[in-house]
């Protein structure tokens, strides 16, 4: 976090070549720095002396006993080789346990007679207690009793760092590395402004790094953690706060909803009510757009919470004001979904300039990269000109040809599914920077919100509109009660007997190029330990074995990725009209599609999908007044994770909830990693989820240190551990945000 020419110091010189080559390949530590902010995963601890008469199972222990007997055994037809090693310190005796390549060193070192320490795990094998694979130390023939005693103590307790290691890097060696480069932390620049760190009576940052490295005790490791833990969160809320502050010094144009005007006549015509939440949450996109700087709000709202509804009023209110308003989706399934939807909710006031549209009126057009010349030249047309208010497109709305006539807001929909160059490069396209909404369906706990979303305000669609009906979920284990899949079946067939439709979800298309890259998998697979060797299930395969069987005689369709978009519109078409009875497709489904008459979903292989992937999948069903049913099917035992996920998914509908269990599983450096565009995580030992105030805390810390001097002029060491943490790629990253 910290640069300074110690902790610049290459590696390569220090460890040698070898050692520093692997660690920048495998770890990505190139500097001293680098090394030493390589925490600790956890500490071993050797267990107090225990004599063999009392060892406690399943604890760590560390004894002290003479070999009594050593033996080699052969199993598996001789291709493998047990060493068995009976040790007593006169109250007991104990067995001790080593495998394959393993035996060597052992076999030649300790031979009947010899004393040693033994540390490690006791369990339980053929009813006798043993310790598998223990750390030992051998202890000199000749030693006093006294000096025996005190080598022994200090051994047994140490507290043995354990670091994240890779291949050809043990933790050992790492360790080892460690302590070449320990003395260099005396001269870490702290970053935490005095007043701070004495206030919260936190250790300097050289001490800090000592104690997590070479702790003496468990006191030392949480002195150091909690003041590691606030560097991490403090230096990057400090970088969200100096951005937001910036942000907010940039010019925008003010867009305000004409009185009597195209926003007026859409909410006239509404069948419904708004919820409450949805009027909340409008009017705070109002007071931003109201502003002379950018708005920047994330809108995060449950699956069909209403997300669009308060979209489609932003870009109105903005049309109002005579900008344009462009929607940004990541597939042109969504896309094409959403313009469907768009227009049909707004009718004649769709049809702008055209025979029978509104005189209050604007055009919506669509663009993806799969439309035909004239279609495509038209749209282009629309939007310099100023003609169409409304542009839904996808990533095709980003290329230079595209050109608008004044760019008021930018609404992104599924924000993880886009690079940060996407958003930028399509806000780029406005005379001034244009107003930004960012849309997501995956609920994000609060922590996550404020540590990946930091420069954005957030606001939250909590409440299903009226009439959506609950969704029943249920686990359909495959393997074990294969009677559950037939009744899986029935239960879709039944579905569609009541005039409703469903899907069935897969994780592989199964077409040529599915098939090449699988074959490519397969060996990998192969190597792999796995439960499970098959191949994920695939469409084309179940939609063939379903028509033949289960669901013979219903109307069934597939839809994937790789299909030609207009075949895929078509199938779209065709399934929302009630013409086809189940749709078997790909995860292409899992957002914004929107067929109220669907009501039940076949998840196949469901534990090969993420927490809220699956919830995402399953707000598919129960969009309209029928009630939704969603089964996860799956071949994992009772007793995997993967079958505890699919239960947590099974027993709640809150995302939120989910959404927790999905980064408790998945840990933050693939959240962090996925919304900061691929740049590493920073964070190493602040957990976002269970240090919610630390960085509650760190943000407010930072807001009041960005007012005061917002250029960091007064604190020196702030602003070197901030060009450390937003290297190029970062600072760009956060410039976009």
């Amino acid at each position: 976090m910290d640069r300074v020419p110690a902790l610049e110091e290459p590696l390569k010189k220090l460890l040698g070549g070898p050692t520093a080559k692997v660690m920048a390949e495998h770890l990505d530590l190139h500097t001293v720095g680098d090394l030493l902010h390589h925490y600790p995963r956890r500490y071993e601890e050797r267990g107090q002396l225990t004599k063999l008469a009392d060892l406690p199972l399943d604890e760590d222990v560390t004894v002290v006993a003479q070999v009594a007997d050593a033996r080699v055994h052969s199993f598996n037809q001789g291709r493998g080789q047990r060493l068995e090693i009976t040790i007593t310190d006169g109250s007991g005796r104990l067995q001790l346990v080593f495998f394959g390549r393993g035996i060597h060193k052992p076999h030649k070192e300790l031979l009947p007679g010899s004393r040693a320490m033994f540390a490690g795990k006791v369990s339980m094998f053929n009813r006798r207690m043993q310790l598998a694979h223990p750390t030992y130390a051998k202890l000199g023939a000749d030693a006093a009793e006294g000096e025996d005693a005190v080598d022994i103590d200090s051994w047994a307790g140490a507290l043995i760092p354990i670091y994240p290691a890779c291949k050809g890097l043990e933790s050992w060696k790492i360790a080892k590395a460690v302590d070449a480069v320990l003395p260099s932390a005396q001269e870490a620049v702290d970053p935490l402004p005095e007043a701070l760190r004495d206030g919260r009576g936190f250790v300097s940052l050289p001490e800090a790094l000592l104690k997590v490295h070479r702790p003496h005790s468990k006191a030392d490791i949480e002195d150091a953690r909690q003041r590691l833990k606030w560097d991490e969160a403090f230096v990057l809320q400090v970088a969200l706060a100096r951005r937001r502050h910036a942000d907010g010094q940039l010019p925008a144009v003010a867009r305000r909803p004409a009185p009597g005007g195209l926003l007026d006549a859409f909410d006239a015509k509404l069948p419904f009510t708004l919820t409450e939440g949805q009027q909340k949450v409008s009017q705070e996109i109002f007071d931003d757009l109201a502003t002379e700087h950018p708005m920047h709000r994330l809108l995060q709202g449950e699956v069909g919470s209403g997300k669009t509804m308060v979209a489609l009023r932003a870009m109105l209110a903005v049309v109002d004001s005579g900008g344009q308003a462009a929607m940004l989706a990541p597939t042109e399934v969504l896309a094409q979904q959403h313009h469907r939807s768009i227009t049909e909710m707004m009718g004649e006031l769709a049809e702008g300039g055209m025979l029978g549209g509104s005189d209050l009126g604007t055009k919506v057009v669509l663009l993806t990269g799969s439309m035909g010349m004239p279609a495509r030249r038209q749209a282009l047309l629309d939007l310099v000109t100023g003609e169409a208010g409304v542009v839904i497109g996808t990533h095709a709305l980003i290329e230079d040809k595209v050109q608008f006539h004044d760019l008021g807001l930018v609404v992104v929909d599924e924000q993880h599914r886009f690079g940060v160059e996407q958003r930028d490069a399509l806000r780029g396209k406005g005379k001034q920077p244009p107003h930004l909404l960012v849309m997501t369906a995956t609920p994000i706990p609060r922590t996550v919100a404020m540590t990946v979303f930091g420069d954005l305000e957030t606001s939250v669609l909590d409440q299903l509109p009226a009439g959506r009906s609950p969704i029943a979920s249920h686990v359909v284990p495959a393997q074990d009660k294969p009677h559950f899949l037939a009744r899986a079946w029935e239960r879709v067939r039944e579905e569609v007997d009541k005039g409703h439709q469903a899907y069935v979800v897969c994780p592989r298309i199964g077409d040529d190029e599915d098939e090449a890259k699988s074959a490519k998998g397969k060996k990998k697979a192969e190597e792999a330990e796995t439960a499970d060797k098959r191949p994920p299930l695939a469409v084309i395969e179940i939609a063939d074995q379903l028509s033949k069987g289960p669901l013979q005689g219903l109307r069934t369709e597939i839809l994937h990725g790789r299909m030609q978009p207009d075949d895929k519109d078509d199938v779209m078409r065709r399934f929302g009209a009630g013409e086809v009875d189940v749709l078997v497709a790909t995860t292409v489904i899992e957002v914004g599609v929107n067929v109220p008459n669907a009501t039940a979903m076949v998840i196949m292989d469901a534990d090969r999908f993420g927490v809220s992937q699956l919830h995402q999948l399953r707000g598919r069903v129960g969009r309209g007044s029928a009630p939704g049913l969603c089964l996860l099917v799956t071949d994992m035992p009772e007793a995997s994770a993967a079958r505890a996920r699919l239960n947590a998914v099974a027993s709640t509908l809150d995302g939120f909830e989910l959404s927790r269990i999905d980064l408790e599983q998945r840990r933050e450096g693939d959240v962090l990693g996925q919304a900061q565009s691929g740049v590493r995580s920073s964070l190493r030992m602040l957990t976002v989820i269970d240090d919610e105030e630390v960085i509650a805390a760190a943000r407010e810390e930072a807001a009041t240190v960005v007012a005061q001097d917002p250029d960091l002029d007064r604190l020196p060491g702030l602003r070197t551990a901030l060009d450390a943490l937003l290297d190029k790629d970062r600072e760009q990253y956060l410039d976009k945000g």
